[in-house]
């Protein structure tokens, strides 16, 4: 397989005042903590959601791998349901001193382009600043930060800059090109 050219950009915040919160979207949207560490269901939103993007580096992961990092003190994962229906989801991971990173936030293909994102974006980056007051023994939140790639969606930057983060770095890499591996092989085509 080819190499392509990917660019990587870290964002961050450095003030629960640096949030720029989205509308809620008009329906019945509701976000919910998944309280019980589930390794099947997060890795169902992984690959849902970002197997039309090629997130491919957790798919490998065993059963006994994401439990561990789901145990993790901390770790949360924040779901989005329209109607019902999982839509989307922002995983929040606490780090040394004070800094929390979103891991992972993104919408199901079919939830896309609905107003939930920036929603659903704006509530998981609160929950990163108040993280300590679920996690008796963190440190308070001093820093929320996240990257994205040039191989996420083509809204993810956007939304990013609209909720208040600023960038701190960018970097180009080569990568191997590969296949979109959908949620399940051949769901969706390159």
């Amino acid at each position: 397989m080819a190499n392509i050219p990917v660019t990587t950009w870290s964002l961050e915040q450095t003030s629960p005042s640096d949030l720029l919160p989205a509308a809620a979207p008009e329906g019945d949207v509701r976000i919910v903590r998944a309280e019980v560490p589930s390794p099947e269901f997060s890795r169902f939103l992984y690959a849902s959601v970002g197997g039309d993007i090629r997130w491919t580096d957790r798919l490998g992961w065993s059963h006994a791998r994401w439990q561990e990092y789901l145990d993790r003190p901390g770790v949360e994962t924040w779901v989005a349901y329209e109607r019902g229906t999982p839509a989307g989801y922002v995983e929040l991971e606490p780090q040394d001193d004070g800094v929390v990173e979103i891991v992972y936030f993104g919408l199901i293909p079919a939830f896309r382009g609905r107003r939930i994102g920036g929603h659903l974006l704006s509530y998981g980056v609160a929950r990163a600043w108040d993280l300590a007051d679920r996690w008796p023994g963190l440190a308070g939140t001093k820093r929320v930060w996240l990257h994205t790639c040039s191989k996420d969606g083509e809204f993810a930057m956007d939304n990013y800059l609209r909720r208040g983060f600023r960038l701190f770095d960018t970097k180009v890499e080569e990568e191997p090109e590969v296949a979109t591996p959908g949620p399940w092989p051949g769901a969706f085509s390159a």
